[in-house]
């Protein structure tokens, strides 16, 4: 399939609800609305290919983009590659589950996280610490440094209250992920979250969302989920 084609399919598979629902969530046109679930099968067809990830992710359409990280190869990718992608990321559900999945299977994911983590740009950030949820929630434990990831709890704890709207809501998972899938840090993530308690996090033309890790954790922890480790990232 070429990119003609996967346009005309991706729009044939557009609905104006879901549609509706994506520009409620900040994204805006181009895009056809079309459901991640969908897109499956022609992913399946094409599997990886970068020239291609490329030619889609550069239209600017919401749609296209997210189809772009299904069928994009990150170890074919650059720091630079990641850092262009993320700059057209416009909103969270690129920034988050878009460029931070792709970014995730890659080999420089931890270096490129860093870097955006520390940025100051609220999207970077989000992108910086969704990636090390996608990263804890698929990798083995013994694959990260025990006091990076403490140290990085700690970050959390005395800066999540005063971060960015969408910073705060990825600090929040990342907290989430290391008291569920990363087993060392288990405790010290559940001290963590009791210490931080309930983050407000403002969204425009919406009531805000409380957010409260501990009280999440615990669901899990009483599912027995301590440990769980995707098998897969991306779709």
């Amino acid at each position: 399939m070429d990119f003609e084609t996967i346009m005309r399919e991706l729009e044939s598979l557009g609905k104006e609800r879901t549609k509706k629902m994506y520009i409620s969530n900040g994204a805006h046109e181009p895009l056809f609305g079309v459901a991640t679930g969908v897109m499956k099968p022609i992913a399946k067809k094409i599997k990886i290919n970068q020239l291609l990830a490329e030619e889609l992710y550069a239209t600017g359409n919401y749609d296209a983009m997210y189809f772009a990280g299904i069928i994009a190869d990150p170890n074919a990718m650059t720091e630079s590659d990641f850092d262009r992608w993320m700059d057209a990321a416009y909103f969270y559900m690129l920034s988050d589950y878009v460029v931070a999945v792709t970014l995730s299977e890659s080999a420089i994911a931890q270096d490129v996280a860093d870097k955006w983590i520390a940025s100051g740009d609220e999207l970077k950030m989000s992108a910086g610490w969704s990636c090390y949820c996608w990263l804890l929630g698929n990798r083995k434990d013994h694959e990260f440094s025990e006091s990076k990831i403490s140290n990085m709890l700690e970050i959390v704890k005395s800066s999540i209250h005063d971060a960015p709207e969408r910073t705060k809501s990825a600090m929040n998972n990342f907290l989430y992920t290391v008291r569920i899938s990363y087993v060392p840090l288990h405790e010290k993530a559940v001290e963590t979250a009791k210490e931080i308690g309930i983050v407000e996090v403002k969204r425009d033309k919406k009531k805000p969302s409380l957010l409260n890790a501990f009280e999440s954790i615990q669901k899990e922890v009483d599912k027995g989920r301590i440990g769980f480790k995707r098998k897969y990232v991306r779709c």
